[in-house]
């Protein structure tokens, strides 16, 4: 399971309630990615939520992908975002704090930090096979974005 497959949207209730029928709480379900792009009238929507849905948007939403939202993109920019925020220093109950307050997602620390691992576990691989191939330089960015993650 990705890490964006278990990302919760924590207005989804607040969302049903705009939209008029059953919204998953899953953030990058199809089903809610849709509801939030096609239905929702962000007039009714309190301060907070608006700026939380309209952050998820900008960060997470913006491709020309012909399916989008349903594409793809969304759920490699949360992952790509977890990865970053670590890299630039936050710590797992740090970035799920952030995640929350930015965009609404509520993710379990435990998950993120089982996220970073399983990330690091597959760098290595990527740092083994490029050293056995003779790619130093891509073994040697790899051990660096390594570093960075481990803190």
């Amino acid at each position: 399971m990705s890490i964006a497959q278990k990302a919760r949207f924590k207005g989804a209730k607040k969302l049903e309630n705009i939209v008029g029928y059953r919204v998953p709480e899953f953030a990058f379900k199809g089903q809610f990615l849709e509801a939030v792009c096609a239905t929702v009238d962000y007039n009714r929507m309190d301060k907070r939520l608006k700026t939380q849905l309209t952050n998820f948007f900008k960060a997470f939403l913006n491709c020309r992908c012909k399916t989008n939202p349903l594409c793809g993109c969304a759920e490699r920019k949360f992952a790509a975002e977890i990865l970053e925020l670590r890299m630039s220093g936050m710590n797992h109950r740090d970035i799920s704090e952030f995640l929350l307050d930015e965009y609404g997602i509520d993710l379990f620390p435990t998950d993120i930090l089982s996220y970073l691992e399983e990330s690091v576990h597959l760098l290595e691989a990527v740092k083994d096979v490029s050293t056995i191939e003779g790619k130093e330089k891509l073994a040697a960015k790899t051990a660096e974005v390594i570093g960075k993650i481990e803190g």
